[in-house]
């Protein structure tokens, strides 16, 4: 079989037997989120993530709300095979209030035509007012802790509290004091303070105020930021291509660090995937590490894991790493 007749029954394989509409469909994870009840003027949003499952590019064309409450936004608008991207859907609440819902249209023009249609809703509080919109920590180094400060207002019950601070991460804390009551119209400052043993990554969660007003018993406070990892590899996933039965293909990955450091192992899944442990007599930041699958399957798809340990982590990193196994030519 010619390469390129192979190259298609591939396609086939992989897409059949889904329609045009289907195969875009089942690269979202997620396509509807509903963010409940949140404060006027949060930072609110969500990244609905897709997958490139496919051997050919996807290009995303546009997006589209059909409500003006809801800002769309493509990340990525062109993904190579296994590569991740997110459709952003942001909610305006500092112009928009009570019950809003919105459906994002996602159109992609490449390598065929689909649309997909994302779904949201969100219930905004006009009584309750986040300065600045969203707890931004901003970039710290793993292994370090930092802490932010915000004012929420509320105009409404003179009797109003904030009852306690509730985290479903167990990296993030929060505190708040009363700052001024007048009235109807009271003050808080809110305290979020993130671990020191948070994860490498970005951070995209909330800390809840719980109120005594059944109205607005719950109240979610959107936390941003990013731990910057010790360790990390580039890519973050590797496709190796289609490689024919028998045949070998070798790519470089990168193994980086703020600091000098030493890889104590490099181990692949099974025999095929072969990566050799960098010898050097001094720490480095920066490795380049050769790494090469021999095919020996049946046509299709095979996906592996290679695990890295440094000297400098407690972490083993872990790399993915995909082909297509073809037959002989």
């Amino acid at each position: 079989m010619g390469r390129k007749s192979f190259l298609t029954l591939i396609v086939m394989m992989l897409c059949a037997p889904c329609s045009a509409q289907e195969w875009a469909d089942k690269m979202f994870a997620v396509r509807s989120y509903d963010f409940g009840n949140i404060a006027r003027g949060a930072k609110t949003e969500i990244a609905f993530e897709l997958t490139n499952l496919y051997l050919e590019d996807v290009h995303i064309a546009s997006v589209l709300s059909s409500c003006g409450c809801t800002t769309p936004r493509i990340e990525k608008d062109t993904l190579k095979t296994y590569e991740k991207g997110a459709i952003i859907a942001h909610i305006n609440s500092d112009r928009f209030l009570g019950n809003r819902g919105a459906t994002i249209s996602v159109t992609i023009d490449k390598p065929q035509y689909a649309q997909v249609q994302l779904y949201v809703k969100v219930h905004i509080y006009e009584n309750v007012l986040l300065e600045p919109s969203s707890v931004a920590l901003g970039s710290v180094d793993r292994g370090n802790s930092i802490e932010r400060t915000i004012s929420v207002q509320y105009a409404g019950r003179s009797d109003w509290q904030i009852m306690e601070v509730r985290s479903g991460n167990p990296h993030l804390a929060g505190t708040v004091k009363e700052t001024s009551r007048q009235g109807g119209r009271v003050s808080y400052d809110l305290k979020v303070v993130l671990g020191k043993d948070a994860p490498a990554g970005y951070l995209r969660d909330c800390v809840w105020l719980i109120t005594n007003d059944e109205r607005t018993k719950n109240i979610p406070v959107p936390v941003e930021g990013l731990v910057q990892a010790d360790i990390s590899v580039s890519p973050s996933a590797l496709f190796l291509g289609v490689v024919q039965s028998g045949e070998s293909v070798t790519r470089q990955i990168v193994i980086h660090g703020p600091k000098p450091f030493r890889i104590v192992s490099i181990r692949a899944d099974g025999d095929s995937l072969q990566a050799a442990t960098p010898k050097s007599d001094e720490p480095k930041s920066l490795y380049i590490v050769p790494i090469t699958f021999t095919s020996r399957k049946k046509a299709g798809r095979v996906s592996q894991m290679i695990r890295i340990e440094t000297d400098s982590s407690k972490t083993v990193l872990e790399l993915p790493v995909y082909s297509v196994v073809g037959g002989q030519q």
